[in-house]
């Protein structure tokens, strides 16, 4: 089973931008599709943006379409959520999970926090 590991977090104010990292490691990120969640303090989890295991489909949540971008280099096994004009809104854990429609893989890192504020 893939391990997941997040990195990239930070605080920042609003209008800046942050990339996020989501690494892979014990098996090839090759066939996994990824999703980037969030959890606002308070708030159910949400997903944020995803992208399919070849890169070809990826889709956002309302809130941040037009301003993140979900990306992937398999040869790095790696997925990046690149964040531009963050706003507070946008402060959360973020949780990147890799998973398959038809296998019981399914990997979830731990979470790296994000914080946006004046």
């Amino acid at each position: 089973q893939v391990q997941l590991l997040e990195s990239g977090r930070g605080s920042v104010q609003p209008g800046e931008s942050l990339r996020l990292s989501c690494t892979a490691s014990g098996a090839p990120l090759n066939t996994y599709s990824v999703t980037w969640t969030r959890q606002r303090q308070g708030r159910e989890r949400d997903i944020v943006a995803t992208i399919t295991s070849n890169g070809g489909v990826t889709k956002y949540a309302d809130p941040v379409k037009g301003r993140f971008t979900i990306s992937r280099d398999n040869d790095k096994n790696k997925v990046y959520l690149q964040m531009n004009n963050l706003k507070s809104e946008d402060t959360a854990m973020y949780r990147c999970n890799a998973w398959r429609s038809d296998s019981a893989d399914n990997s979830w890192g731990q979470g790296t926090q994000v914080t946006v504020s004046s």
